[in-house]
């Protein structure tokens, strides 16, 4: 099990809104400024546009600072997947992660069951795990009726509890439903504030530790020490009206993130040394 950043970490660094957006090369340098070893490409269409030199420049950086690359994208079907599956193959990576809907393909569970079978022997061939995000669009019942009925050891499920809140869908059922299926977590924190005038809430991310996320509860379930399964450091920062603040905002929550997550992890090893 390693820990890692998303491209999430930066959303606002790397969105239209930054003076200068940050580049692959520079996010990968901050990867490794914090110390951690895997960077998630995800959600980042510009790599698509990559050619095999550009791609091959992306992985020897990331082989010379030791990070591991993963990948993410959304949809399933199978000309996209191996599109990415393509992707990884000459960024090294052995992970994608995906999502079942896109703006315009909704499958039901045996259409995406149906196409994940046509794409899945090619990742197995090519060692490469498959992810399916749980998220809002998707009920956790229907997620896993497409993972089980696939029934691959190279595909699994991309947990982040708190994408499930606007379903309705309480994190810890979410994390005890998926917990033996989880291949990849996307660890966030998040809470509900009340408006003005107390007139509903907004829910949003938080500093990890101080928000809704049952962090010990998650890793308890998953076991992600013991199952491999790679840490992955993302946000929901609100726009705080600028982009010099909100990009400090950024910095500070990835650094806190990544911070927390060591120390939690170091307690964790310390504790199954002691029993």
């Amino acid at each position: 099990m390693a820990l890692g950043l998303s491209t999430y970490a930066y959303f606002w660094q790397i969105s239209g809104k930054a003076p200068k957006r940050l580049t692959l090369p520079d996010l990968l340098h901050r990867t490794r400024e914090l110390g951690v070893g895997v960077f998630q490409i995800c959600d980042y269409p510009l790599i698509e546009t990559f050619d095999d030199a550009q791609l091959a420049e992306v992985r020897t950086m990331a082989d010379d600072l030791g990070i591991q690359l993963e990948l993410g994208t959304r949809g399933v079907r199978p000309s996209h997947l191996l599109k990415y599956l393509d992707l990884a193959d000459k960024l090294g990576a052995t992970f994608v992660r995906s999502m079942l809907n896109t703006n315009d393909h909704r499958p039901t569970v045996d259409e995406a069951v149906a196409l994940l079978r046509e794409a899945l022997p090619a990742y197995a061939e090519r060692g490469v795990t498959l992810g399916l995000e749980t998220y809002e669009q998707v009920s956790t019942d229907n997620l896993l009726a497409v993972v089980t009925g696939v029934e691959s050891p190279h595909l699994g499920v991309c947990l982040d509890p708190g994408n499930s809140v606007a379903r309705l869908e309480r994190p810890a059922d979410v994390i005890d439903r998926t917990a033996p299926y989880v291949v990849n977590i996307h660890v966030k924190d998040f809470s509900f504030t009340r408006r003005d005038g107390w007139v509903g809430f907004t829910f949003a991310g938080c500093p990890l530790g101080e928000g809704l996320l049952d962090y010990g509860h998650m890793v308890g379930a998953v076991r992600p020490e013991e199952r491999g399964v790679n840490q992955i450091v993302e946000h929901w920062l609100p726009w705080q009206g600028g982009f010099e603040e909100t990009a400090r905002l950024e910095d500070a929550w990835t650094k806190h993130s990544v911070t927390t997550l060591n120390t939690l992890m170091h307690r964790d090893a310390l504790m199954r040394s002691a029993s």
